[in-house]
């Protein structure tokens, strides 16, 4: 354990609550204190909101973590963790504030334990500004397990803003991390969807589905995307999402968009559709928001990791500057046109 808290700028880059998550993930595996200061500064509310607050404390819990300043819209926090920990835990977020914003934090935690975890997180699971549960669930944690984590997420209840209720259940298993090294090139056989809705006209995502196949199929990829209709037991709250992915064996590529009022069903089938279309004509292996989501795994693989993406995006660059905070981990960045190449040297472990 260091002694001295490491002093982190949370308005820095991006500056959102991701920086805020990576932060305290990055304290708990690294066993190091910090102060985290000017906390979603440019955000209007700044400081932590509900999900944020959930976050920490998740975190916290997982480690022994002693903090302050964990209230509402505080704009400043002192994380000090202790030892990992395995076990059962549960945590409400309290409002629909994203359950898997806050499993964004806890899952690199959790692969970090040493036995297993399970953790129930209540809140929101498909909600806007954040990545919709079926994105983790056919996106994220299949990029994971190609490199050796052993994660499920089960969700036993979706919750919609503004009432939330959402129920996810995951667990995890030691393991050490493999690099992650897609080859450049290859696409998908085909892409895979799904468009579910709750409490909704099934016919909403009926539309969301045909639009997204619609455009794949004009641009030549078979398209399979399946729709689900939610009622009040499955669900609480009105609300849906659509999830797009393409996988290889190596790599998946994805895209999700959340059902909002006044958008038609079909612009959010399109855009999944066109945004995966993005990526596979770039000669990405990974999708923009895969790659700053697996940055914090390739830093603690046991090996060099590359990965190509059609847009290295602000929350990729802070989360690339933070791990650095914590981590002697090397990073090489090579612009080229259609996107960006990138190498993560995990220290002592090139």
């Amino acid at each position: 354990m260091h002694d001295e808290p490491r002093v982190i700028d949370g308005s820095y880059g991006e500056g959102g609550g991701q920086l805020l998550r990576t932060a305290v993930a990055l304290a708990a595996l690294t066993g190091t204190p910090v102060r985290i200061h000017s906390i979603r500064a440019r955000r209007h509310p700044s400081g932590l909101a509900p999900q944020h607050l959930a976050a920490v404390r998740a975190v916290g819990e997982l480690c022994g973590a002693r903090a302050e300043g964990l209230v509402l819209r505080s704009t400043e926090i002192v994380f000090a963790p202790g030892p990992i920990r395995a076990g059962e835990f549960s945590f409400d977020v309290g409002t629909a504030g994203s359950v898997t914003l806050v499993l964004q934090a806890l899952l690199p935690v959790m692969l970090s334990a040493p036995g297993p975890c399970s953790v129930i997180v209540t809140g929101g699971t498909d909600v806007r500004g954040a990545p919709p549960l079926d994105y983790l669930r056919c996106v994220l944690l299949p990029l994971l397990s190609r490199m050796g984590a052993r994660l499920e997420l089960e969700p036993h209840q979706r919750g919609y803003y503004p009432r939330g209720g959402g129920v996810v259940r995951a667990t995890s298993a030691p393991c050490d991390l493999r690099p992650f090294n897609p080859a450049a090139s290859g696409r998908p056989a085909a892409i895979e969807g799904c468009a579910h809705v709750a409490n909704l006209p099934a016919h909403v995502a009926e539309r969301m589905a045909g639009a997204a196949a619609a455009t794949l199929s004009t641009a030549g990829m078979e398209a399979r995307c399946a729709t689900l209709v939610l009622g009040a037991a499955e669900a609480r709250g009105r609300g849906g999402a659509i999830v797009v992915w393409g996988a290889r064996e190596d790599t998946v590529l994805g895209a999700g968009r959340v059902a909002e009022r006044g958008v038609p069903a079909e612009a959010l089938g399109v855009a999944v559709a066109d945004e995966i279309l993005d990526d596979l004509s770039a000669g990405a292996t990974l999708d923009v928001h895969a790659a700053d989501q697996l940055l914090i795994y390739l830093a603690l693989a046991r090996g060099t990791s590359r990965f190509a993406t059609r847009e290295l995006t602000p929350h990729a660059r802070t989360a690339i500057w933070l791990v650095g905070q914590f981590l002697s981990t090397r990073f090489s960045v090579a612009e080229v046109a259609g996107g960006a190449r990138v190498t993560v040297v995990p220290e002592g472990r090139s």
